[in-house]
């Protein structure tokens, strides 16, 4: 898998010492450097981690790059199922884990409308702008399935340094929006991504996209069917068995490696294991951490969120180093003109496919809100579209995967994947740099209402009490009467509606069976200091 290599021209002799052990070091020292800096600019208007990272990579590149009188970079090389395998599923569970399932699922029609709608208008506009402006204009012979996947590579976002801007308690629905857009898109994108490396594009006709459609809804569906379920085994598992009582490294140890099994699965049945892990994350979320020790809820919360921030952190720091690479940039052999116009045209591609999806949906999304305090203003609309203006780790993970499976990449997979780390480089350190002073003076001119919550929760509760006259009319009316007052109240009221239902279906039949909150293990007593204990969320944490 990793092939370390250190090259030999370094200024001192690595003769008693192994290559791997001095690479792995120098990763190490660096990933420590990031988080020192990272806090010591905590308070800065323009930094934060993944600027912090990448801009670290690109200062040890040159210092390699300069040791090695300008023949390599590589400190660390290695394949693109290093991110597949060790670095993205701890940050896509991490982000199923620690997401707000009330905010998340309150707003659920409107992300699946961004997160999954719209990623894939901004394929096919990526898609077909690639394919008109760099195969007739720049004259680049990729494949029609180059193009596609070139699409899906450039419609992952990362929110990341909007996030760290926005405050759930201040702008709820705005940061509900931003975080849930964000991971349901990642996972849309590489669902998408694997669906095009299924297809057969030697003939393109009418099935071609039937097949694309119906391949992306067999992964999307399947791939949530797996991670759903082993969520609710994990929880089945530890309510019933309850390790804590012996050892609460035996919990902790299960929480940690079936997310990593079911991701696992999902590759070895080619499904999409990324989407596995993030359905997987909120299940257990819900039910499975529920069931553990207080102490045990405790590691894994913060374990979970190292582990993701690790992660992120190693791959823009290996990005910022990668984009030093001489060798790549000598092998792709195109100009620097040819390089900064390409890349500025998929960067432009992905502006415009965003705002088209953005402001279009917000807009229908809108149109089905009825209370104000739920519609997405402008200003809102332009964050939004802000905030997934930004690539990271997902792209390059992609763009890897897509342009390095031969044996000998050719001058045109070089070129890609360089222009991938430039549009990586300029949307992190440009627009990622200007994103917290820009979000702050947008929302300061828009103070968050102080009713917004109370909407919400008081929508709930008028939804509760017509459900319950509802009840009390079914005593003295038929049943025909309450189910045609049930389906106005879904048509009314769909989101609350279905919350509802859920919840009584929850408390009623998935709780006793998969545990949750307010389960409290038999051993453990029934008092009302356990009950609490066992009863919270667990609290999203950011280390940054």
């Amino acid at each position: 898998m990793l092939a370390f290599a250190v090259s030999e021209a370094l200024p001192f002799s690595l003769s008693s010492l192994s290559s791997a052990v001095v690479s792995i070091s120098v990763f190490v020292a660096l990933l420590c450097v990031c988080v020192v800096i990272g806090h010591l600019l905590e308070e800065k208007r323009w930094a934060n981690e993944a600027i912090v990272s990448l801009l670290l990579g690109l200062c040890s590149g040159l210092v390699v790059l300069a040791c090695t009188k300008w023949r390599s970079s590589h400190i660390l090389v290695f394949n693109e199922e290093l991110f597949f395998i060790y670095l993205l599923p701890p940050i896509i569970f991490n982000a199923g884990f620690q997401v707000k399932k009330k905010q998340f699922f309150r707003n659920f029609s409107t992300i699946l409308l961004f997160g999954v709608c719209g990623t894939i208008l901004s394929f096919f506009v990526i898609t077909v702008g690639s394919y008109v402006l760099l195969h007739k204009i720049f004259e680049m012979s990729l494949a029609i399935q180059d193009y596609l996947a070139i699409g899906a590579i450039f419609s992952a976002t990362d929110s990341v340094c909007t996030l760290q801007v926005l405050s759930q308690e201040e702008t709820p629905l705005l940061y509900s929006l931003v975080f849930g857009e964000g991971v349901v898109n990642d996972a849309t994108s590489i669902v998408l991504f694997n669906s095009v490396q299924s297809l057969n594009i030697s003939n393109i006709d009418a099935m071609t996209a039937l097949k694309l459609i119906g391949t992306f809804l067999y992964l999307f569906l399947t791939s949530t069917a797996l991670g759903i379920s082993a969520g609710l085994i994990s929880a089945y598992v530890i309510k019933k068995l309850y390790f804590g009582r012996h050892s609460t490294n035996r919990e902790v140890a299960i929480m940690l490696l079936v997310p990593y099994l079911s991701y696992m699965l999902a590759e070895l049945f080619s499904l999409s294991g990324i989407l596995t892990i993030f359905f997987c994350g909120i299940i257990m979320s819900h039910y499975a951490w529920h069931n553990i020790m207080e102490s045990s809820q405790i590691t894994t919360r913060h374990t979970f969120a190292t582990m993701s921030f690790i992660s992120e952190t190693f791959i823009f720091l290996y990005v910022g180093m990668d984009a030093m690479d001489i060798s790549k940039w000598r092998r792709s052999k195109a100009s620097i003109g040819t390089t900064v116009a390409v890349s500025g045209t998929l960067f432009a591609l992905v502006m415009v496919g965003r705002a088209i999806f953005v402001f279009s949906l917000a807009n229908i999304a809108n149109c089905c809100q009825a209370a104000i305090s739920r519609k997405i203003n402008l200003r809102q609309q332009f964050v939004i579209w802000w905030a997934g203006l930004m690539r990271g780790a997902v792209t390059i993970a992609l763009s890897y995967n897509q342009f390095t499976s031969t044996s000998s990449s050719s001058e045109e997979d070089a070129f890609m994947i360089t222009n991938s780390i430039i549009v990586v480089l300029f949307s992190n350190v440009v627009f990622g740099s200007i994103t917290k002073p820009l979000v702050q003076a947008l929302l300061s001119c828009n103070s968050k209402s102080l009713n917004d919550e109370d909407t919400n929760q008081s929508g709930l509760e008028d939804i509760h009490y017509l459900f319950l006259e509802n009840g009390r009319a079914n005593e003295s009316e038929n049943n025909r009467a309450s189910l045609r007052r049930s389906l106005g109240m879904l048509i009314m009221h769909p989101t609350h509606t279905i919350h509802y239902f859920w919840r009584k279906f929850d408390d009623k039949y998935m709780r006793p069976i998969f545990g949750g909150r307010g389960f409290v293990p038999s051993d453990l007593g029934s008092s009302s200091n356990d009950v609490e204990d066992h009863a919270r969320e667990p609290d999203i944490i950011t280390l940054s």
